[in-house]
């Protein structure tokens, strides 16, 4: 007769530990948090995993995804590795939570020289990198059903610390026929009782576009209507082009509440580093007890990494290696223009040419390219040509006809992998009887 009791695990002598079952060791699932429900982050996204699978396989894959300039050549300036060096045998310990006293001080400094009203050291919060910026200044702010409005096009770190923080992301529209300029009838359409503030992006990831003061004007008027916090993330504000010049939206309010983002990682080509600051300006009065929670969480997180901190006031206050970059001889300046060129040729894409940063965000006509998933689309150009981009619909746009092309790498490889999509774009057609 068969034995149906349960089987006990043998447990070594005198353990004292319980016997468990073979029903017992059968372990639960573990599930995320439903906090993650609507989190995505596609920059980073499935898409990357299967090229990380096919680099494995052997294949090699032009990554033109993700704007971290190193590994294209472009690295931090000597004297700001030579400060972090030089100052690593006194970066051993905790610094104050918001951050080292010299390095606010430059910040102050830098914000004075871009017109932000009412600085002082203690509204300067450093952290690691402007990500971690972003996710605690919306969980300082915002409680369930909250809503912020963010940009359509957006950098998805925005949406994605909205949604983790029990907030709801309303995206207004920025409009690709008027130069992805923000639409402010749009925005005035989608304030309600419950938006706590707007975020806006300049010089804007993805689209490379740099708002003028009439324009920033217009949001300030409209946060002022409406008692908006304004988020303004600027950290391409010296990757600027054609002699275009940037300016703060917090220098045009200086009655509201501005929180401006900025750091290393681009401007000073120190991705790595994590280092960047959040800066609060303006009037801040009716705001002490939200800045009390940003502080809070600022010395729950003990502080930001302290080396990466004594590259701060060298990078702010030396030589702006970034400028040889942009001008119109400089290699960023000269691979923009063969980035677009080599794309607008491309019979059905079109392109509204960057004035800043590093992206391009071309449209596919959809007429000529019917494309009903564009993540399933972005797949099957990795998978063909070996090239990986990201999907328009990981920025947060309308539709399924854009994507952003990172033109960092040199001109070789742009033209090998502009070259690439043309030929996965040229099948494209032909299947579906467009060409």
């Amino acid at each position: 007769m068969k034995d149906n009791k349960p089987r006990r695990r043998k447990t070594a002598a005198g353990s004292g530990a319980r016997p468990v079952t073979e029903k017992q060791a059968t372990m639960q699932p573990v599930h995320k948090s439903q906090k993650l429900a609507n989190v995505c982050y596609d920059i980073r996204g499935p898409v990357l995993e299967h090229a990380k699978k096919m680099e494995d396989e052997g294949h090699r894959i032009i990554k033109l995804n993700i704007g971290n300039p190193a590994p294209f050549g472009f690295f931090a300036p000597d004297e700001i590795i030579e400060d972090v060096i030089v100052n690593l045998p006194s970066a051993s310990g905790y610094s104050d939570s918001k951050g080292l006293f010299a390095a606010r001080k430059s910040i102050m400094h830098y914000a004075q020289e871009k017109h932000l009203p009412n600085v002082s050291m203690d509204d300067i919060i450093i952290g690691n990198g402007v990500s971690e910026l972003i996710v605690m200044a919306m969980q300082a702010l915002l409680d369930n059903g909250d809503e912020v409005l963010v940009p359509a096009p957006d950098y998805p770190l925005w949406t994605a610390a909205v949604s983790l923080a029990g907030g709801k992301a309303l995206h207004y529209v920025c409009d690709e026929e008027q130069g992805w300029f923000p639409d402010i009838d749009d925005i005035r359409a989608k304030i309600t009782p419950n938006t706590r503030a707007i975020v806006v992006i300049n010089p804007n990831n993805p689209t490379g576009a740099v708002y003028p003061p009439a324009l920033l004007q217009q949001i300030v008027e409209l946060a002022r209507q409406h008692q908006l916090i304004i988020y303004a993330d600027e950290i391409y504000d010296k990757v600027l082009y054609d002699e275009v010049r940037h300016t703060s939206i917090a220098a045009l309010a200086p009655d509201l509440l501005v929180v401006t983002f900025n750091g290393l990682s681009k401007n000073y080509r120190a991705c790595g580093y994590r280092a960047g600051w959040m800066i609060l300006c303006g009037e801040k009065k009716h705001a002490r007890d939200y800045i009390e929670g940003l502080n809070m969480l600022a010395s729950m997180r003990l502080c930001a990494n302290v080396p990466a901190q004594f590259a701060i006031q060298t990078a702010l206050g030396g030589y702006q290696s970034i400028d040889d970059l942009v001008a119109p001889s400089g290699r960023l300046a000269r691979q923009r223009d063969l980035a677009h060129k080599l794309l607008t040729d491309i019979p059905g894409v079109t392109c509204v040419k960057p004035q800043g940063a590093l992206y391009l965000f071309p449209r596919l006509d959809p007429k000529i390219y019917p494309i009903s998933d564009d993540q399933q689309f972005i797949l099957e150009l990795l998978q063909e040509e070996k090239v990986l981009l990201v999907q328009g619909s990981g920025f947060n746009w309308i539709a399924p006809d854009h994507f952003r092309v990172v033109f960092l790498p040199n001109s070789d490889d742009l033209i090998e992998a502009i070259g690439r999509i043309a030929r996965f774009l040229a099948r494209y057609r032909q299947r579906h009887g467009t060409a």
